[in-house]
């Protein structure tokens, strides 16, 4: 990992709507982004992922599914959204059956869950991804949820160290 602490201080110094806009592009949960607002300054890298593993922990069902939402299905990254495209790279060159056994398994956990399969896809093949996700359909929806949280504060920490290290 690169260290640029010019990055941190300038997160740590932006004016609220600024850093608040930022924080809602790592997590589309307002809850998150305030909490790990609040949680300024950060001393460090450490501190600003130790932010984001606290404000996880505290969001509710109704905050996890605010962070959902700012996820792609898995197996459909958003067209031109480079992290997205970026996350979801393990799909691509897929063949079309595995595709479809990726959608069919997607819209059998989106109707039993109420919203769409999420997991940290960074460094994954579609194949692990969908063995995780016919792995975790039996789960019930606490035991789901607890498993999201823990994904979305992976995946919260991969975006946070890749601002940083753009930085």
């Amino acid at each position: 990992m690169t260290n640029h602490p010019h990055a941190l201080e300038a997160l740590a110094a932006a004016d609220a709507a600024e850093l608040r806009a930022i924080l809602l592009e790592v997590c589309s949960s307002p809850t998150w982004a305030d909490a790990v607002a609040a949680a300024r300054p950060w001393s460090d890298r450490t501190a600003l992922l130790d932010a984001n593993a606290s404000a996880m922990a505290a969001l509710t069902v109704a905050d996890l599914n605010d962070a959902m939402a700012g996820h792609a299905r898995i197996g459909e990254p958003k067209a031109g959204d480079a992290t997205s495209e970026r996350e979801q790279a393990g799909i691509k060159g897929v063949d079309t059956a595995l595709l479809d056994e990726l959608h069919e398994a997607n819209a059998a956990y989106e109707a039993k869950f109420g919203h769409v399969f999420l997991i940290c896809a960074t460094g994954r093949t579609a194949d692990t991804m969908l063995a995780a996700l016919r792995e975790r359909h039996p789960n019930d929806a606490a035991t789901e949820a607890e498993i999201v949280r823990g994904e979305l504060r992976k995946i919260n920490d991969i975006r946070i160290n890749r601002l940083l290290d753009e930085g």
